[in-house]
């Protein structure tokens, strides 16, 4: 009991210093402004809208793709606004839906859809994608937008991207977008896992210039060409696994400004059509890349391990047992300790959940299973590492990709090739 009691003290110490400091992770309010006039019609940047081009890869997207393109063919954009679709390698149909949804009369912007010519060694999947669709873009277009083909915009989702990030001299403007939380696993676990990302890497800090941490999520990218030119160009992320945040740290190294928010809710917003029916999807979705955020070192393995064991455990099985211990007239003094603190640091914890939880607008009881889910993420990234020693390797719609790809962190973009 009294080592039980010690580890509960330093663990609410530690929540204590997560609610202070770390960049406020937890806050929700780094998002777009809703008030932004040059949004809302009322100005125009100096030069006026610069002309911009999406480019969406896409693999085995055909059932996502009616949900998600003619969002972007029906953008509100006041200068020229165009969509490249690059097919790669899908076996569903993925490029004969997109050139039917490009003719429909309610699709507004220009679409081409382009088919992926095979993959060069050294390049993972989605960045050859999106290079193959940066080599279609006419050289007077300085702006692209990078986003998944289970990615919904809002309807003026485009000119809200390109007004933050003129009037901020901004080089990489991001949103992670609102991921689906419609059946009982999605409420649960996507919630937590927008959390646990923004915990890694703190908006507020990745978004200072002077800060060491970058962080994008792939799903929605407005990236200055200047800047990716800059960088090295999609060569020098060609082998990132995970991709994001590889290209937001490449532009932060060479002098270019950064910023990721939230997406709204709501009809002006971005988010993920995607959705993930049982617990096992959402399973792949994490241990997919886990291993590979960790850079494939079991040194950093046992020490994610064991954090968020003391983080997340440790707090409820103190305030367990030492209530227990109190109730048994068991423990004296380290049983009283261990209660004070663990539900002391329970309380810290679900604090700083809380916001998450309202923001997918979850009910309330839902923070309590924070702890639950820390330890599913626990298991998740064991099994992302057990894949990995078998040879196996981060996977996704049939490609695996061995250590000896680069990688970076799991964003949250739940769609990539």
């Amino acid at each position: 009991m009294i080592t039980l009691a010690a580890c509960a003290f330093c663990s609410l110490l530690v929540w204590l210093v997560l609610l202070g400091g770390h960049g406020m992770f937890w806050c929700t309010d780094t998002r777009l402004d809703p008030d932004d006039a040059l949004a809302r019609g009322g100005a125009e940047p100096p030069g006026g809208w610069p002309a911009v081009t999406v480019i969406v890869p896409a693999r085995d997207e055909a059932e996502m793709l009616p949900h998600s393109l003619p969002s972007l063919l029906g953008q509100h954009y006041p200068g020229s606004l165009r969509v490249v679709l690059v097919d790669d390698a899908s076996d569903d149909g993925t490029g004969d839906v997109a050139r039917a949804l490009g003719r429909h009369p309610d699709a507004q912007v220009p679409l081409t859809v382009i088919t992926s010519q095979p993959r060069p060694a050294g390049w993972v999947g989605k960045v050859w994608a999106l290079e193959q669709g940066m080599r279609t873009v006419p050289p007077d277009v300085d702006w692209l937008l990078f986003t998944d083909a289970d990615i919904a915009h809002g309807p003026d989702s485009v000119t809200r991207l390109v007004s933050h990030a003129t009037s901020r001299g901004l080089d990489l403007t991001s949103l992670m977008a609102v991921l689906r939380t419609q059946n009982r696993w999605e409420r649960i676990i996507i919630p937590a896992f927008v959390y646990f990302f923004a915990q890694l890497y703190p908006f507020r800090r990745a978004n200072r210039p002077d800060a060491r941490t970058s962080a994008a999520a792939g799903g929605c990218v407005l990236l200055r060409r200047a800047a990716l030119e800059r960088a090295g160009g999609l060569a020098a992320i060609s082998g990132a696994v995970i991709d994001d945040c590889s290209l937001a740290s490449a532009v932060k190294r060479t002098g270019g400004r950064t910023w990721l928010g939230l997406a709204d809710r709501g009809p002006r917003g971005v988010r993920s059509v995607r959705p993930y029916p049982q617990l096992a999807d959402l399973w792949k979705m994490v241990a997919r890349s886990a291993y590979t955020q960790l850079r494939h070192s079991p040194a950093l393995l046992a020490g994610t391990v064991v954090g968020l064991i003391f983080a997340y455990l440790i707090p409820p099985l103190a305030a367990v047992a030492g209530l227990a211990g109190l109730a048994a007239g068991a423990g004296g003094g380290a049983a009283a300790v261990a209660a004070a603190a663990g539900i002391s640091a329970w309380v810290v914890m679900t604090i700083t959940y809380l916001p998450m939880v309202r923001y997918y607008r979850q009910p309330l009881p839902v923070v309590l299973t924070l702890p639950a889910v820390a330890v599913l993420y626990v298991l998740m990234t064991l099994d992302s590492a057990r894949a990995h020693r078998r040879g196996h390797g981060a996977a996704w719609k049939g490609r695996a990709y061995s250590a000896s790809d680069s990688g970076g962190v799991n964003s949250g973009g739940v769609a990539g090739t």
